[in-house]
């Protein structure tokens, strides 16, 4: 059985992770880069079984749909719970206003309200705390062309006014990209903690404390207090981590980390994901523990037969919402052509979860002009694309498409089936591409998985199972997802 030492507690590309508690219950989110609806959050009992409960930002009126490119959009949330009210405030990096956007709901599970805007302000990575006085402090990663630091500033998160000049509070400990600051009182002292490094193999975990909120701020003398590089783990990137303290007075981090595999420079292709550490606290700094807590095999496997009254949250597109380009139907959901202004395919997709795994997605007969694959991005996905009575298996990696295999098309219902296997090459796995009729299984194409990793593709995301059509509409009755042992 797996541990969260070296297995993520929310498995496939959910980074960024931020958390909060409330009584016995706990709330997550995380980013959602260009794909929406944006902002998934998630409830748990106990830090380590997560349940998916809605994403946060579910309309137009909130953030855009379908003007984001790859790795852009909605970055890192911060969620808090103050007075009873849930909190969250993030940057939508493509808001031609600049500045950050400040959200509210009464229930995780929202809905969450339409945005007040943080005008002025530069920056990602907003985060959100309450003084002793009921101020509302905005902490947030800044730069200018002389310097990259954190600065604070005070806001009125009612009406988003700023209420004073913002300033420097921490540049971090001389890494690089000093970012992603969560601030907590514990006790008589506020600890600041960040992420340095860079969101790569040098990324670590580095805190400074003050006796107040606003600082001066003096640096752990251990720092970085969290981090796997120049290791062999197989959780790599560790950073961008928010604590939170349980209900007994322990505390605990989620924090994003990758699980790189293959020859050197070794490649990561889920994403980033959600890891889980223990805290101690040693002369009032904490000390980071990999999580030894038990993960339930199988946990993301699942089978949508699509006749709940709506989709459920782990749908989501890179384009369009899929409330704007599916609806339910009698036997399953139908797609239709939906053109979004980044040019990203509008349709239905999940993050895939786990290091092996099997895909299959179930099309009433007679689709065309269909398309199902497994994606980073627009330029970098394997697929099986319908062409009149013919299923092309597709390869597209940077400027280069081609057709790798093909077969006709069966009469009755067809499922095409991806699947993650054990690598023939140097990566991390490959990419089996292939039919599934009343005589089994067929392989149209089996593919390196190297140029479905972020290593080669770039940008802040992990790999995307799903379907679009760009001419007609498309019923698709079943999609099943099973993870498979290693």
């Amino acid at each position: 059985m797996e541990t969260a030492a070296t297995a993520p507690v929310i498995a496939g590309c959910f980074p960024d992770p931020s958390v909060c508690r409330v009584g016995e219950d706990y709330y997550l989110a995380n980013s959602s880069m260009e794909y929406a609806p944006a902002v998934p959050i998630w409830h748990s009992r106990d830090l380590v079984s997560w349940r998916q409960i809605g994403n946060a930002l579910d309309r137009d009126e909130q953030v855009p749909a379908g003007r984001s490119t790859a790795s852009r959009g909605v970055y890192a949330p911060t969620l808090r719970h103050h007075q009873g009210r849930f909190w969250l405030v993030t940057t939508d990096i493509d808001d031609p206003r600049g500045g950050h956007l400040l959200y509210s709901a009464t229930e995780a599970a929202g809905p969450w309200s339409d945005p007040v805007h943080l005008g002025g302000l530069d920056g990602i990575d907003p985060d959100l705390a309450w003084d002793e006085d009921g101020t509302c402090l905005l902490t947030y990663c800044s730069w200018n062309e002389q310097q990259i630091g954190i600065r604070q500033v005070a806001i009125d998160p009612g009406t988003g006014e700023v209420l004073e000049a913002p300033r420097w509070i921490w540049h971090g400990t001389g890494l690089g990209n000093p970012e992603g600051p969560h601030l907590y009182r514990r006790g008589d002292w506020w600890h600041l903690v960040i992420a340095e490094g860079g969101t790569d193999r040098g990324h670590v975990v580095s805190v400074a404390r003050s006796r107040s909120p606003r600082g001066p701020f003096e640096a752990a003398p251990h720092n970085p207090v969290f981090t796997h590089r120049s290791t062999r783990h197989p959780v790599q990137n560790v950073g961008h981590a928010d604590l939170v303290e349980r209900s007994d007075g322990t505390w605990a981090a989620v924090h994003l980390g990758v699980r790189p595999r293959g020859r050197t420079p070794r490649y990561h292709v889920n994403g980033r994901e959600t890891f889980l550490a223990e805290i101690a606290w040693t002369d009032e700094w904490p000390q980071f523990t990999p999580s030894d807590a038990k993960l339930a095999p199988a946990r993301w496997s699942f089978s949508e037969d699509f006749t709940a009254p709506r989709l459920a949250p782990r749908w989501v597109s890179p384009g369009l919402r899929p409330d704007q380009c599916a609806r339910l139907v009698p036997g399953g959901v139908r797609l239709e052509p939906a053109a979004s202004t980044s040019g990203e395919p509008s349709g239905l997709f999940f993050r895939a979860a786990g290091n092996r795994w099997e895909a299959d997605i179930t099309l009433e007969p007679g689709q065309s002009n269909l398309t199902a694959a497994v994606r980073i991005d627009g330029r970098h996905w394997y697929g099986i694309r319908v062409k009149g009575d013919v299923a092309e298996a597709v390869s597209h990696v940077g400027e280069v498409e081609a057709v790798v295999g093909a077969c006709p098309l069966p009469s009755a219902a067809v499922t095409f089936r991806f699947r993650s296997v054990d690598a023939t090459k140097e990566g991390p796995d490959d990419v089996e591409l292939g039919i599934v009729d009343a005589s089994g299984f067929t392989a149209l194409a089996r593919l390196d998985g190297r140029y479905l990793s972020t290593e080669v593709a770039g940008g802040f995301t992990g790999r995307m199972i799903g379907l679009w059509t760009e001419a007609g509409s498309a019923l698709v009755k079943g999609i099943e997802f099973t993870e498979l042992p290693e």
